[in-house]
């Protein structure tokens, strides 16, 4: 048993050449253990897929909301946040995500289908000349859209959302400039101060989107309330467009930099199943959440690693999925894995609720684009975001 620091001193989560390339680095962090201290976030790092999934379906750890300090400056934000599910532990979490379980689960995503199509081909349509801005001009865009339609934002609002949910989640890195925090907060304060005229205005008047649902959904008696109701929508727009333009992202350079597994793909674009093995291939090889905390509920003892209560130990998910211990030539991008059981959107109590809806996304506009773009390759290099938490591309561009 040991609770002394076992330190990696090269792992920088804000090192230029790590937020490149971390790949490396996680892998000699977990030939060194399958916990390690770091010292930099002040918490224990899961570095290996059976302690990373291990803690994330370990109840003895939990989502525990702490406001950030001073809390009377960061009020918006830290007031959307002791809302939400994911910062929730049972009985609260239990409630919230029943409830908006519920009015996801009456045929939104299946709904969304045909419109997701639409929306995509759209944005093809509208592209100029022979390159474009991946990022900017498609994977971007049309999550936001889609989103927003399930929710039931009017489309002259949805410009709106995307600066909205980058200043909020910008919060969630470790390394933050002294204008992220402001920005965050007044986000936060206008992101609620929509959703919950929006929802006011459906109550009054119903519709077949998600917020008139939200506004309807009862369990057991139970019923969202006003701040719920808005910290729930925010939640669902903010972690499911930022996973499907990361995801989306990271999984087109990794095809395009690997042209056996593209070609295999083209050839195949008309298996929907092949299509669907595929997604979960570029979900596992490059992250787009790599990092997700827990916190000790109690005093306990995680693998060799004693903690004391609200200890804090992360999950590194991008090391997790790429543990030759779980998945075999882990390093190498092969679309047809089989099987393939990635965490790249979580695991146990606070597993992606809206990863099916994240996931036929995917499944839409990979193949879309591809079609559309026969001649499809890279026509710069493509920018990585200066971020490690939600790992993405700011820009890439691509010829077609």
């Amino acid at each position: 048993m040991t609770s002394a620091p076992r330190h990696l001193a090269d792992l920088d989560l804000t090192d230029p050449e790590f937020l490149d390339d971390p790949y490396p680095t996680l892998a000699r962090a977990r030939e060194h253990a399958p916990l390690v201290w770091h010292e930099q976030t002040g918490q224990w790092l899961a570095v290996t897929y059976a302690a990373a999934n291990g803690l994330l379906r370990d109840r003895r750890f939990g989502r525990l909301w702490r406001d950030r300090e001073p809390a009377e400056d960061y009020e918006p934000f830290n007031d959307l946040h002791r809302n939400q599910m994911m910062e929730n532990e049972p009985p609260a979490h239990t409630r919230l995500r029943s409830l908006v379980a519920s009015a996801f689960a009456r045929g939104h995503v299946e709904r969304l289908r045909p419109r997701v199509q639409v929306l995509a081909d759209g944005l093809l349509d509208a592209v100029e000349g022979s390159t474009f801005d991946l990022i900017a001009d498609y994977a971007e865009p049309l999550p936001v859209a889609v989103i927003a339609e399930l929710l039931g934002v009017p489309e002259e609002d949805w410009h709106l959302l995307r600066p909205w949910s980058a200043g909020i989640v910008a919060m969630y890195e470790y390394q933050r400039g002294p204008d992220i925090g402001p920005v965050a907060v007044a986000a936060a304060g206008e992101f609620s101060a929509y959703m919950t005229e929006l929802a006011a205005r459906r109550r009054a008047e119903p519709r077949n989107d998600l917020v008139s649902h939200l506004v309807a959904a009862e369990d057991d008696g139970q019923r969202l309330t006003a701040d719920e109701l808005v910290a729930s929508a925010i939640l669902l727009l903010n972690a499911g467009h930022e996973a499907s333009v990361n995801a989306f992202g990271n999984g087109v350079v990794a095809l395009l930099q690997r042209e056996d597994q593209l070609v295999w793909l083209r050839e195949r674009l008309d298996e929907a199943d092949t299509v669907a093995t595929a997604i979960e291939e570029l979900l596992r090889y490059d992250s787009p959440l790599q990092l997700f905390e827990r916190t000790a509920k109690e005093d306990t003892v995680l693998g060799d690693v004693e903690l004391p209560a609200g200890g804090k130990v992360a999950a590194l998910l991008g090391a997790a999925n790429r543990d030759p211990e779980a998945f075999t030539g882990p390093d190498d991008l092969d679309l047809g894995r089989r099987p393939n059981a990635h965490i790249g959107f979580g695991a146990g109590l606070h597993h992606c609720l809206g990863a099916p809806l994240a996931r036929m996304e995917l499944q839409i506009s990979l193949p879309t684009l591809l079609r559309r773009c026969p001649d499809l390759g890279l026509a710069g290099a493509p920018v990585r975001r200066s971020t490690f938490v939600l790992r993405g591309y700011s820009s890439v561009p691509v010829s077609r």
